[in-house]
């Protein structure tokens, strides 16, 4: 089991270098072509002391989109087992770009998925830390590494991305154990809005858990999806049955798991980059997979034979691209069985509700499903019962006045799950874990062309029952962006006041930071 952080970061933070706590200089009344390096209010990722090697497994400029192909090799200085593996992401651009969206794939595998800042004329730089413990299995071989972060560069948009990955290591024993094998899918394609592929996992494998990385993304509707509307209602992007979307997980047709897609809003979100030019949104730069525990299938898939995976977005109109699901298993293995024998046991499912109603420039949304699922697995240390169940709810009201001079989502999303487990006839113990996403923001364009966005987003988590005792985290940004858009670049008179709050609590460690800007530059909160 991993540590009770450990789990609460994976599903909801991202972390950077933290930022500085104020800043010397008074900011400038208007952004000018330079601004502050991106910062975060989120936790350095905690390193163990002592000894540690690092390798380098990415150093290359993305100007197009060809991926970077190389190959990482485990360090002889530093040979497993690791209680630490850290990625470190440093990147620099200069000039004029866009928002970019990339992934960072080892053994075919992605452990990692980025969206990059927009820079300054006169250039930025940022680092990204993330805990990659989890994927240790993967890196104790040599393995090839593919990257990919696709840009356009040319007489307009001229950012080159500068990028190094390392990898550090730190020798030890990882607290709480990690998964024994991390597995990808195989005879991966495409079946509409659906990803589907093969899965073969070890035979004595006694849990499992699924993780996806599901963004909407490419700059089309999709990558707004919390603010289409339903057929009938005039707004420029419609989806059949509205903005609900939901990400499923199915092994062999059957319904193995459901979750509530992160709101991610990258650095050229809701019509206004200057909102996200130093603190970016929650994720933003790192973006977290949902984890999915399908240890009540283990029974069924420990048989030696390939079972199909279809992982899908539900509300996608027919035929609409931008949705990614990149999916991996993660897998623990009995040391002292060749083959881990079970059932699937019960699957439960309530009834999926989507109601979402046009009232003139006005749609309010409410949406929800759950699902139970449970199996036992006969182990060398007994037989293990698992039950699964999530919930997950959405619910939002837009507004938009005629030509979307104003538009504005109250939006909020909950995802809680439980994993209940009993070994033998122990008594059973469960880990729950209650998520819940937030967005009010609204745009608006002003007869003088002064356009003006306001937003807070608000990201949180509350983990029980796990070892360690109860966890909980909440991240709220909260920001209010104006500029002109009828005039060039370098005359928008770009204003920006932004803050993040960063909070993390456990019961023996209390973590709150803030960080806030003006126009860029850091300022004391």
């Amino acid at each position: 089991m991993r540590t009770v952080v450990a789990l609460v970061a994976a599903a909801t933070t991202m972390t950077m270098t933290p930022a500085p706590a104020s800043a010397a200089d008074p900011p400038p009344p208007t952004f000018g072509s330079d601004w502050d390096d991106p910062v975060t209010a989120a936790p350095p990722v905690e390193r163990p002391a002592g000894r540690s090697c690092t390798t380098r497994i990415v150093d290359t400029e993305f100007r197009d989109f060809t991926p970077f192909t190389g190959t990482f090799t485990p360090p002889a200085a530093c040979r497993g087992p690791w209680q630490k593996v850290v990625l470190t992401l440093r990147g620099a651009v200069a000039g004029r770009q866009y928002d970019r969206l990339g992934y960072l794939r080892v053994g075919g595998v992605t452990i990692f998925k980025h969206s990059t800042p927009q820079p300054s004329p006169d250039g930025i730089e940022w680092t990204v830390d993330k805990d990659v413990t989890g994927y240790a299995p993967l890196l104790s071989t040599p393995q090839p590494v593919e990257m990919l972060i696709g840009n356009v560069v040319d007489d307009t948009y001229t950012g080159v991305l500068d990028i190094t990955v390392d990898l550090t290591f730190h020798p030890g024993r990882a607290p709480g154990g990690g998964a024994d094998r991390v597995i990808g899918l195989t005879n991966q394609h495409s079946e509409g809005t659906s990803l589907v592929g093969d899965l073969t996992v070890p035979r004595n494998s006694e849990r499992l858990v699924a993780e996806v990385f599901a963004t909407g993304s490419g700059g089309g509707c999709e990558e707004y999806w919390y603010l289409t509307t339903p057929a009938g209602a005039d707004y420029s992007c419609p989806a059949e049955a509205g903005p609900y979307r939901e990400v499923q997980i199915r092994v062999d047709g059957t319904l193995a798991g459901v979750a509530a897609p992160f709101p991610h809003v990258y650095t050229g979100g809701w019509s206004n980059p200057f909102l996200w030019y130093t603190v970016p949104a929650p994720r933003a730069f790192d973006i977290a997979p949902i984890r999915y525990d399908l240890t009540p299938f283990a029974g069924l898939l420990t048989d030696g034979k390939a079972h199909r995976v279809e992982v899908s977005v539900l509300g996608v109109p027919a035929g609409r691209p931008g949705w990614d699901v990149p999916t991996a298993i993660l897998a623990w293995q009995d040391p002292h069985r060749r083959q881990v024998t079970g059932a699937l046991t019960t699957v439960g499912e309530g009834p999926l509700t989507n109601t979402s109603v046009a009232d003139g420039r006005t749609v309010t949304t409410t949406g929800g499903h759950s699902l139970t699922t449970s199996g036992y697995v006969d182990t060398s240390h007994g037989r293990v019962s698992t039950t699964v169940t999530r919930a997950v709810t959405n619910g939002s009201v837009h507004t938009w006045t005629e030509g979307e001079s104003h538009d504005a989502l109250d939006a909020t999303w909950t995802d809680t799950d439980s994993v209940t487990t009993r070994a033998g006839r122990g008594r059973p113990t469960t880990v729950a874990t209650q998520r819940r996403y937030g967005m009010d923001g609204a745009t608006t364009l002003a007869p003088d062309a002064r356009l003006t966005t306001t937003i807070t987003l608000t990201d949180a988590a509350t983990v029980t029952g796990a070892p360690g005792g109860p966890v909980r985290l909440s991240d709220t940004y909260t920001g209010e962006a104006s500029y002109l858009t009828n005039v060039p670049r370098p005359e928008r008179q770009g204003r920006a006041t932004t803050r993040e709050r960063y909070v993390l609590l456990t019961p023996h460690h209390r973590y709150d930071r803030t960080v806030a800007t003006e126009q860029g530059r850091a300022v004391r909160p």
